[in-house]
């Protein structure tokens, strides 16, 4: 078995997750400020997002 190199998610995609699942997020990119940086998240919405992205990884998987 050989270790193919995994392809990081493109930034868009993570964004696009993001938005989609936790409205009050408009970028992924750290503005230094806690009120900005940090949000109150429902746990079924973190699981959501994890799971359309692990999907997301499993389709990119597929195409190699």
């Amino acid at each position: 078995m050989t270790n193919t190199p995994v392809k990081a998610p493109s930034e868009s995609l993570l964004l696009e997750i993001a938005t989609k699942h936790f409205h009050s997020i408009e970028t992924l990119e750290t503005r230094k400020s806690d009120s900005l940086d940090f949000h109150d998240v429902a746990v079924w919405s973190i699981r959501a997002a994890l799971e359309e992205a692990f999907a997301a990884g499993q389709a990119a998987a597929a195409k190699r």
